[in-house]
């Protein structure tokens, strides 16, 4: 069964959005994303920032990434739901982070943080609801 197929046939709330919809939502996010944490890359490499206020944007990155593989690959809603946690976190800590140093950068991420809280929620319940399958 293809990742599509298995993803089609799990258990999803009645709220959850249509497939369809992830692809646009994440391509603007990750115009923004990469804008935004370039910006604070530049900001390090730079000697601007220090090594624990750009942590959480390459962890953030990292496990940003590993979500495709874990939900779809391996086909795992909990790795999934473990990693979006770690997402939402990392995301957290960077806004908080790179608040003092750069304004905008935090504030950009609204939108990226309120679809990753949206998306956690979905995740977590997506799956509690498909626990044993």
């Amino acid at each position: 069964m293809g990742s599509s197929d298995w993803y089609s046939q799990l258990i999803k709330p009645s709220w959850a959005p249509p497939s369809w919809l992830f692809g646009p939502v994440w391509s603007v996010l990750y115009i923004v994303i990469a804008i935004s944490f370039v910006r604070a890359f530049i900001l390090a490499g730079q000697k601007q920032l220090g090594f624990f206020v750009i942590l959480p944007f390459i962890l953030n990155l990292v496990f940003n990434f590993a979500f495709t593989p874990l939900q779809f690959g391996l086909k795992s809603n909990i790795l999934a739901a473990v990693d979006i946690l770690f997402v939402l976190g990392t995301l957290i800590w960077a806004m908080v982070s790179i608040l003092p140093y750069s304004g905008w950068i935090a504030y950009v991420q609204i939108p990226y943080l309120l679809w990753v809280s949206f998306a956690t929620v979905l995740q977590l319940t997506i799956t509690k609801l498909n626990l044993g399958k």
